[in-house]
Parts: structure tokens; sequence; C-alpha cells
């Protein structure tokens, strides 16, 4: 069994599936790890979420806990709040409206060993609006090839991270950029990184928030920030390790 895992969901607006999520999350830990902590970050949400999460919490005590943001803080924002408060030796996380299966986390799980700083998902396929499938291929394409980031699907969110890298790292974005920012300065960091292939579902409730135009503009805007921050004005740092003969280290 794997020994020790924070998981954390960042949930905004998500109260219809929240309870599903964490039945299912809470059956796999159980099973898989013998260590573990569940942390919900509540961003700000304007549905009932946090009704649904006070009444989870007496469920599933004293293993899950509850971070509430009064105001919406963004994507980043909500994933730094979870990394803050994660307290085991590897940091999970896939978002709260339920498109992705935590009944995929062993996969995960079983790639990482010693040497290993970050397990990322990659979509096996994506079902999505046409127009959302293409606006996250373009945007994926042009985020690795501006700041040369070797993992194949930097908007997949579901990863898996050493917790001690993260202490060495300082994530700043508030937006959807962080993620581009948290696999960029893992990899400077030169930890071994692994790609496992994920499936990804269609959304059944609300909407997502990346996809409106005053969003995407801030989202690209602080891209332009990262870059200038991790890419121009930084010099080059170890690679992180993959596989020999120029491949990423990618298990599907």
């Amino acid at each position: 069994m794997f020994p020790s895992l924070s998981v954390f969901f960042p949930a905004y607006n998500d109260a219809p599936s929240l309870p599903g999520l964490l039945r299912t999350t809470f059956a796999v830990l159980q099973e898989h790890v013998l260590d573990y902590e569940v942390v919900v970050v509540n961003d700000g949400s304007q549905d009932n979420t946090a009704q649904v999460l006070e009444e989870l919490a007496k469920t599933y005590a004293p293993h899950l806990r509850i971070i509430t943001h009064p105001k919406n803080r963004g994507y980043g924002g909500a994933l730094r709040s979870g990394f803050a408060a994660a307290t085991k030796e590897f940091v999970f996380y896939t978002d709260g409206d339920g498109q992705y299966d935590v009944n995929e986390l062993p996969g995960l799980l079983a790639r990482a060993g010693s040497n290993v700083g970050l397990v990322n998902g990659f979509k096996v396929e994506r079902h999505d609006p046409v127009h959302r499938i293409w606006i996250g291929n373009v945007y994926n394409a042009f985020a690795r090839a501006l700041f040369g980031i070797r993992i194949r699907d930097i908007d997949c969110d579901y990863r898996l991270v050493r917790r001690s890298l993260l202490e060495e790292i300082q994530l700043f974005s508030t937006s959807g950029t962080i993620c581009v920012e948290l696999v960029k300065k893992l990899e400077l960091t030169g930890c071994l990184v692994r790609e496992v292939g994920v499936r990804h579902y269609e959304r059944k409730y609300g909407r997502s928030q990346f996809f409106r135009v005053r969003s995407l503009m801030k989202t690209f805007g602080q891209l332009l920030w990262l870059y200038l921050r991790l890419v121009v004005f930084v010099p080059k740092a170890v690679p992180s390790q993959h596989t020999p003969a120029g491949g990423r280290l990618s298990e599907q």
C-alpha cells in the first residue's frame, strides 16, 4: 500500500458532484493508502457547496478538512491553498467537478518511485464541447512551446507531486496559469517526471470558469508575466529527468 498521501480538490460551485467524488475518493484511499487526508478548498462558491461540505465533514471526519475562501481567489489561489494545507509525503489533486475519475489514482501511485517528483496525467480523449477542445489544444501547444515544457498535457489537472518539492518552489499565479508555473518549476528542480494516460469525462454539472473571455484574457496576461519571470530573466537550470533518447518517461 502507498505510505502517505494528501488529496485535495479545488471546488467552485461543485455542490452536485462533491458527494459522489468524496465517496469514491475515500473508498480508493482506504484500499490503497496507509496514511491519508482529504482537503476540499471551497473557493468562494455561490451555490450550496458550503452546506454540502459541512454535511460531508460529519461523515468523513477526521480525515476530511474544509478550507473556505470567503471570496473567490481564482483557480491558482485555490491550488495554492490546497498545497499549503497538505501534510503528507505526496500530494494528489484534481478538480471538484468530477471530469476525472479518482478510481484511476492507483495508476499514478504505482509510478511514484523513490526518485519521482511528479506523476502527471494526460487525457486519453477529451470529452468537452468542440470549441473548448480547440482552445485547450492551442493553449497547451502554445504554453509547451513558450516555456519549453516537456510533459504532453499541461491542461490535465490530475497530478501527483512530492510535497518536499512543493516546499522548494514558490507559486504566485492566481489563474489557470498556475498549472504552467507548477509544471515548469517542478521540471526545473531536475526531478524525475512520469506521465500516465487518464480518462476525461463530460461535465455533468455547472460550467467551466476558464473558458470565458475575461478569464482567458487574465490567463494570457499572467502567462506573459510568467514567461518573463521563468524564461527571460531566469538562467537555465538542471533539466528534469526524462528517458534517454530525448523522450519523456511516459506510461499509459
